[in-house]
Formats: C-alpha cells, sequence, structure tokens
C-alpha cells in the first residue's frame, strides 16, 4: 500500500478525537456555502434505481416464478435474500476502498457487472441457477453503497445533505415500485425470463452517466460549509495502482486498515445508537415491501399481476413524496432541533409503523391502501435525515468505511433476516402473511426509541469534525508561517 494510504489512516484520531476548544470558535464564522449543481444527486440516484429495479423485479415476478418452478415462500424468500451473502462479505472492504480510491469510477464498473448478471438471469435452466445468478448481485449495492455515501457528503456541505439524499432515496424507491411492477407486468404478459432482460438494459446508460462525473476532494464540503473553497476538484492520488506491493500485501494492509477504521467508527457514539435504528428501519422496509404483493394477492385477493402494480402505486404515492419531504425536514431543522436528524427518523419509524399495524386488520381495500400509503410516506421520511445525520458524525475520510457498516448493518439485519423471517412465520400459519407482519412488528418500537438516544450525541459528534478542520488549518497556517520566516531568514 502506497504512503498516502498509510498517511490516510493516520490522520483522522488524533484531530477529530481530540480537537483543540478554540477551534469551535471558528464554526460561528462561517461562509455561506456557494452554488452547486444537483446533478451529483441524480446521477447517483440512477445507480440506486437500477440496482433496486434488478432486486425488486423478483418480487414482481412471484406466482410465475414458483408456478414455473414448482417452489413455496421459502424458497422464493431465499431468492428474494440470495445477492445478501456476497452483499455482506465485500461492502466492508468496499469501503475501505472507497476511503482510498476513485469512487466514481468504482460504481461505474460496478453498474455495468451487476446490468450483465440481471440479464443473465434470463438463461437460468432452473431454480438453484437463478439462486446462485441472483446472489452474484450481491457485489452491486456492496460497492457503490459506501462510495456514493461518501460521494455526497463531499459533493454537499451540511445545510444541503438531507436534500441531496432525498433526492437519491426518491430514486431509490422509483426503483423499487418500477422493479415490482414491471416484473409483474411483463412476467404476466411474456413470461419471467423476459423481466430479467428487460431490467438489465438501463444499467448501461446509468454505468456512462456514474463515468461521466468528477471526483472531488475527500471533506470539500466540509471545508466549504466554513466558508473554504478548494483550488481544484481533483485528487493528485485518484487512480493509482491498489497493488504496487502485490496482492498479498494488499490484502494485508487493507486488513488492518479497516481493522483500525472500524474502530475508530464505533467510538463515534452516534454510530453506535444509529446502527441499531438503522436494523430497525431496515427490517421494517424489506420484510414487508418483499412480501406486500403476496399480501394483496392472498388477505385483499387483488388479481396476480395487479397486486404488483398496487404496490408499484403504494411505493410511488407514498415513497416518493415521504421521501423529498423527509429530506426538506431534514435540512430545515438542522438548526432548530437538538439533534433532529437522529430524533425525525425515530418518531417517523414509530409512527409509520403503527400506520402499518392497523392496516393488518380485516378491512376493505381501499382503507389498506390508505393506512399503508400514510405509514410509507411517514417511515421513508427517516431515511434522508438518517443519511443526512450519519455524514455529519463521520469524518470525510472514513465516509466509506461508515456506509460501508451502515450497509452491512442493512444487509444483516434487515435485508438478510427480515424476508427470510417473514415467509417462515407466513407458512407456520398457513401462509396468512397478516399474522407475520403482526409478530414482527413489535420490536421496531425498541429499536426506534434506541435510535432516539443517538441525538443526544450526534452535534458533539459533528462538531469535531468541523474543529478537527479549523486545527488542521490552523497547523498549517502556522507550519507555512514557520517555512516563510525560515527563508527570509536565510535569504539574509
Amino acid at each position: 500500500m502506497s504512503d498516502d494510504q498509510h498517511e490516510h489512516e493516520e490522520t483522522f484520531e488524533p484531530a477529530t478525537l481530540g480537537a483543540t476548544p478554540s477551534s469551535a470558535d471558528a464554526l460561528e464564522e462561517r461562509v455561506a456555502p456557494v452554488g452547486m449543481s444537483s446533478w451529483p444527486m441524480y446521477a447517483l440516484g440512477l445507480v440506486l434505481l437500477v440496482d433496486q429495479m434488478d432486486q425488486s423485479i423478483v418480487r414482481g415476478m412471484v406466482t410465475s416464478l414458483k408456478d414455473h418452478f414448482q417452489v413455496g415462500d421459502f424458497q422464493i424468500g431465499l431468492l428474494t435474500s440470495a445477492f445478501l451473502l456476497v452483499n455482506g462479505v465485500i461492502t466492508l472492504p468496499a469501503g475501505y476502498l472507497a476511503d482510498r480510491w476513485h469512487r466514481t469510477r468504482t460504481i461505474g464498473h460496478t453498474v455495468l457487472g451487476w446490468s450483465a448478471i440481471t440479464a443473465l438471469g434470463a438463461a437460468a435452466p432452473n431454480f438453484p441457477a437463478l439462486v446462485a445468478l441472483r446472489a452474484g448481485l450481491g457485489f452491486g449495492q456492496g460497492i457503490t453503497e459506501p462510495s456514493a455515501g461518501s460521494l455526497l457528503a463531499d459533493y454537499y456541505p451540511i445545510e444541503r445533505r438531507g436534500r441531496a439524499f432525498s433526492i437519491q432515496q426518491i430514486l431509490l424507491f422509483v426503483g423499487i415500485g418500477s422493479g415490482i411492477g414491471i416484473g409483474g407486468f411483463i412476467s404476466s404478459n411474456w413470461g419471467w425470463r423476459w423481466g430479467f432482460f428487460v431490467a438489465g438494459l438501463p444499467g448501461l446508460i446509468v454505468a456512462f452517466v456514474a463515468y461521466r462525473l468528477k471526483e472531488p476532494k475527500r471533506g470539500a464540503a466540509d471545508r466549504l460549509h466554513l466558508g473554504i473553497e478548494d483550488d481544484d476538484s481533483i485528487e493528485a492520488e485518484l487512480g493509482q495502482p491498489l497493488f504496487d506491493h502485490g496482492f498479498n500485501a494488499f490484502v494485508r494492509d487493507m486488513w488492518d486498515g479497516l481493522k483500525a477504521d472500524l474502530r475508530t467508527i464505533m467510538r463515534i457514539t452516534t454510530m453506535r445508537y444509529a446502527l441499531v435504528g438503522i436494523a430497525v428501519l431496515q427490517f421494517t422496509v424489506f420484510g414487508i415491501s418483499t412480501w406486500l404483493p403476496q399480501f394483496y394477492e392472498r388477505q385483499m385477493h387483488v388479481a396476480t399481476g395487479r397486486a404488483e402494480g398496487v404496490v408499484g402505486a403504494l411505493i410511488i404515492l407514498g415513497g416518493i413524496p415521504g421521501i423529498l419531504l423527509g429530506g426538506r425536514i431534514a435540512d430545515l431543522f438542522n438548526d432548530r432541533v437538538r439533534g433532529a436528524r437522529m430524533a425525525i427518523p425515530a418518531y417517523c419509524i414509530m409512527i409509520g409503523t403503527t400506520f402499518f399495524a392497523v392496516s393488518y386488520i380485516h378491512m376493505p381495500l381501499a382503507a389498506v391502501f390508505i393506512m399503508q400509503m400514510l405509514g410509507l410516506f411517514v417511515i421513508v421520511m427517516a431515511i434522508p435525515a438518517l443519511r443526512a445525520g450519519l455524514s455529519d458524525a463521520l469524518p470525510a475520510n472514513l465516509r466509506g468505511a461508515g456506509f460501508g457498516a451502515f450497509n452491512i448493518v442493512t444487509v444483516v439485519l434487515g435485508a438478510a433476516s427480515a424476508p427470510l423471517i417473514v415467509s417462515a412465520l407466513s407458512q407456520i400459519f398457513d401462509d396468512n402473511l397478516r399474522t407475520a407482519f403482526l409478530i414482527v412488528t413489535p420490536p421496531v418500537y425498541l429499536g426506534a426509541f434506541i435510535l432516539l438516544k443517538a441525538r443526544d450525541h450526534l452535534e458533539a459528534d459533528t462538531a469535531k469534525i468541523f474543529e478537527a478542520i479549523m486545527t488542521a488549518m490552523q497547523e498549517q497556517q502556522e507550519r507555512e508561517a514557520r517555512e516563510a520566516a525560515e527563508r527570509e531568514a536565510d535569504n539574509a
């Protein structure tokens, strides 16, 4: 590993965890940030859109796949979760590299790869082969999540991050909704194989978009928040070979560096509480959304094909406005409410989950749809604030690893476990998803309460980052002054 990469590991901890009190005063003197382009948030949102469309396409084709392969709910749950094993294994190393390598290029390569794997699903000869191909998709979000989260925090300063993450996450929900809807429509009319083939095509365009993004300096938006504009937008070390000293040395350095990064991240109090909230939020979203089309088919007696369209409409009508409002609230109340970017998600999870719990009671289809639309609207308001809050609490040189930790908690405690638990409970209760949903609901409230505790620490953890920046600048100015004085003395 290069000297620059070793330096990356050594600079954060003393500065961030031991910033001088005097530098805090400078935070009040920051200059308003200049105007900036909204294009990066939309471009990175498109990456999430195609990723989620590729993942969600299966949810819209459940009935067709069950009929074709003669499998049950548990096997379908395995299919929808297959990608998570690879995702969980790769996401932390991907976060480590996101803090040290070219992030936009990494995203472009990854999008091309997962789009090809999605399209290959159309040629799966049997169910095990299809599961294996879907498992291969795990590298996609596992790699792009840390890089995209780190990039957004470097493109946009703290006062714009809520909106930036909301635009990105809106397109995620468009991807989920369109994936379910397209999967249901295509599989009902032309068969499930065409669904996989069609889903793989948009990634070609999105990969080109990712390649066109500029790579910002790490910490650029944090400095911009303080009124400090960087002279250039490209880091000198980007694109350097990863294996200068051989693959084995690279792996050893990565393992040691990743352990050091995670130890530092887990010493950030906000992160410890927030990761619990993330697990709760993702358990709710994945556990219910995976099986919601089947809920409408089995419990509400909506026809196959139409049920997927109902869920797609639910996600678009409830999810998109909720995400957009959540981003605006995250920015609007950040300076007005103590720990707003942790408090808002906690309350949203509690209230939204209650709407969903009520919807499981026997009632007409229209009432169920309205209650679930309201529930989804409130729950997803949590997402932009939570992501922005994590960016605020994490130093720039550790955001890739931090979002890698975010992703692995999402995978292990949310996406991986929730669909399987719901499917197992459904089979125990004679395919009754209403009962399964009710059983997995109560733990959500406990997790949201734990997340609420993070509000007590967010502002202090955020201040440490800016104090560290001011301390580093003061030290640089003092060093430059000493060097200038020494040059003058030499000339004299």
